[in-house]
């Protein structure tokens, strides 16, 4: 089969297309056929080294295709399932195997594609908007990257629960994508200072939550668009890692409260992955969540699509299709 390998850390160049065995599934797998692969910072993450694996590794953290087999003991699955996942390594490559108690099941009305651009991001907004800080009415939370592919599904499950949302953009074409989502504001943080932004929006209060997936040249703002006791919630790294901080910071702010999620911990068994892809999947299935996909790339382009993710220059999911 075809996969992409990472020999070496580095750049868009080090991901190579080659071909390697097909793995067989051991006891609790299952082999996918992949029809699309989800394309995320997260993998881009590794390729560059910031998140480390022993080379030479391979990419991509989310998937929906086929079940083609099984190993002993599975029960969760069965050949022929349209199944989708998340979290599990590998996904750049026309088969996987997959720990079969984080496949979950595609509803019959999605197709494959819409699965595997639901399940990273979809889940990532959930979890961000339903439990690290559960959004509700009243309540007003600024988004960063309101156009990517996490921040138009954070806007739209924000509104759901009722807040009012303030969302940052660099163009206007992003600005409308976000306001068509739901936002209620929108900062174009190239030409604003947002800190500022935010204080006029709230006539000073300051926000309840910021989510902050862009990192080190966004962080220190967002706590100061905290309002007294608000959370920061640092979910990733586009423009680096956050530098160390001291405590004593959250204090002379506001009393704020910090940290740093990942989706592994927001769905660390099965019962808990079910309830949050059944809700994201089963809203798009139903029309109330929408799910905008960008652009497709054969497993050929994976570098271009990681060229065109970092350069922000997209709105919204990017998939490979393995088989194309």
């Amino acid at each position: 089969m075809k996969a992409i390998l990472v020999h070496q850390t580095g750049g868009p160049e080090q991901m190579r297309l080659e071909e390697i065995a097909v793995p067989s599934p051991g006891e609790g797998q299952a082999l996918v056929k992949i029809a699309a692969s989800g394309v995320n910072f997260i993998d881009i993450y590794f390729r560059t080294g910031l998140y480390p694996a022993p080379p030479p590794f391979s990419l991509g953290m989310e998937a929906a295709g086929v079940v083609e087999s099984v190993g002993p003991g599975v029960t969760e699955v069965a050949v022929g399932d349209r199944v989708a996942y998340a979290m599990n390594r590998g996904s750049y490559a026309e088969y996987a195997v997959v720990t079969t108690w984080q496949l979950v099941k595609v509803p019959p009305a999605l197709d494959l594609p819409q699965a595997a651009g639901a399940m990273l991001q979809g889940m990532t907004a959930h979890y961000l908007s339903h439990s690290t800080y559960p959004l509700k009415k009243g309540d007003t939370c600024l988004i960063h990257a309101a156009a990517g592919g996490v921040g138009l599904l954070l806007i739209q499950m924000a509104k759901m629960r009722g807040a009012t949302v303030i969302g940052t953009v660099s163009t206007p074409a992003k600005a409308e994508k976000a306001r068509a989502a739901g936002a209620d504001e929108i900062i174009f943080y190239t030409e604003q200072d947002f800190e500022a932004e935010v204080r006029r929006i709230t006539a000073g209060a300051g926000v309840q939550v910021v989510y902050d997936s862009v990192g080190a040249s966004t962080f220190d703002k967002s706590l100061n668009s905290l309002a007294p006791r608000g959370m920061m919630v640092t979910y990733g790294n586009a423009s680096g890692a956050v530098p160390p901080m001291q405590p004593l910071l959250l204090s002379q702010k506001g009393s704020l409260f910090l940290t740093r999620p990942t989706l592994a911990h927001y769905c660390a068994n099965r019962p808990e992955l079910l309830q949050r892809a059944g809700d994201v999947l089963g809203w798009i299935a139903a029309g109330s969540l929408h799910l905008h996909i960008e652009r497709s790339y054969p497993m050929s382009q994976a570098a271009q699509a990681h060229i065109d993710l970092a350069g922000r220059k997209t709105m919204g999911k990017l998939l490979l299709l393995p088989h194309s």
